[in-house]
This record gives C-alpha cells, sequence and structure tokens, in this order.
C-alpha cells in the first residue's frame, strides 16, 4: 500500500481528502465514481439555477439537482466507468494513432447515444410522456450534441491523452459540472 493510502487522517486537508478517495477509488470503483459523479450533476444543475436566479426572480427549485443526482449515479458513473474500461481493451494504447481512434469512437458514437439517454432519463424523471420527449430531441437535441462537440472534444482529448485511466471519470464529472450546468439551463 503506498503511503498516501496507509496514512489518510494525517497531513493537510486536500492530501487526505486525496488519500480517501484513492483507497475508496481502489475498494470501490463503481461506487465512487457514481457518487462523484452525482454530487458533481448536481452541483452542476445547481449552477445553472443560480445563474438563472441572477438573471430572474424566483426561487431555487431543488427537484432539479435531484433529477441530475439521479442520472449521474445511475448512469454517468457507472457507464462512464466500464467505458473508459472496455475503450482501453477495444483500442489498446499500443495501436497507431489510439488516442484519436479513441476520441472519434467517443465523438461520434458514444456522445450522440449518451446526449440522447440524458434527454430520454430527464424526460422519465420529470414525469413527462413521449412527445414531450419528441419535442425535447427537435428542439434541444442537436444544438446540444453541437455544443458537446465543440466542449467534449477537447476535453476529451485530453483526458483520453493525458489523464490515467483510473482519473478519467473524475476528471469528466469536474468538467461536466459546467456541462451539466449548460443542459439544465437549455432543457427548459
Amino acid at each position: 500500500m503506498s503511503p498516501v493510502l496507509s496514512k489518510p487522517e494525517s497531513g493537510p486537508l486536500p492530501q487526505r481528502l486525496l488519500a480517501r478517495y484513492l483507497l475508496l477509488l481502489r475498494l470501490y470503483p463503481v461506487l465512487t465514481k457514481s457518487v462523484s459523479s452525482s454530487l458533481l450533476s448536481a452541483l452542476g444543475s445547481l449552477v445553472a439555477q443560480i445563474i438563472e436566479k441572477r438573471q430572474k426572480k424566483g426561487g431555487l427549485d431543488l427537484r432539479g439537482p435531484l433529477r441530475f443526482a439521479i442520472y449521474g449515479f445511475l448512469f454517468t458513473g457507472p457507464l462512464s466507468h466500464y467505458f473508459y474500461l472496455y475503450l482501453e481493451q477495444l483500442i489498446p494504447s499500443d495501436v497507431p494513432f489510439a488516442v484519436v481512434r479513441r476520441l472519434l469512437l467517443d465523438r461520434l458514437v458514444v456522445a450522440p447515444a449518451f446526449l440522447a439517454l440524458f434527454f430520454f432519463v430527464m424526460n422519465l424523471l420529470e414525469g413527462k410522456g413521449a412527445s414531450a420527449f419528441v419535442k425535447r430531441m427537435k428542439s434541444g437535441y442537436w444544438a446540444a450534441l453541437k455544443m458537446n462537440w465543440k466542449m467534449w472534444t477537447p476535453v476529451q482529448f485530453i483526458n483520453l491523452y493525458y489523464v490515467p485511466m483510473q482519473f478519467q471519470v473524475l476528471f469528466g464529472n469536474l468538467v461536466a459540472l459546467l456541462w451539466f450546468a449548460y443542459l439544465a439551463s437549455i432543457k427548459k
């Protein structure tokens, strides 16, 4: 066991938090990524509401962050965990242009499907029917996908090229804070 993991109770707070996170990541990788996805997704939704509140009068609706937390816990965390593992097996690092191939697969196949899943799950969590889902897809999907490609392509390049695999979901979740704030603002 590394020194960071063996003494999580000593040192400055950031070091202790990192040590605790690394320990949980090692012991419960999917659960740890699901919880962090849940918390950061909810925070992104809350940030969107705070930004909107400054523009308009009104209180905070905690149902929005709750929906984002559910989505992050049930979908973003687990699916991202297994996606990065599968990506490593499907396109090993020693394959020529591995990062470019991974990036293309992510951007052209996974991103459109994951965004459609987001719209579908949010529609269900809001208790809306199929017609509302179709309307939302027609009105917001293409704009959201183009924004996804603009924002996430450089992020995913950095994530796939520089970030160690065990931290790729966390890195994505931190950037997703802004992304979920954007999605929360356009879904209205």
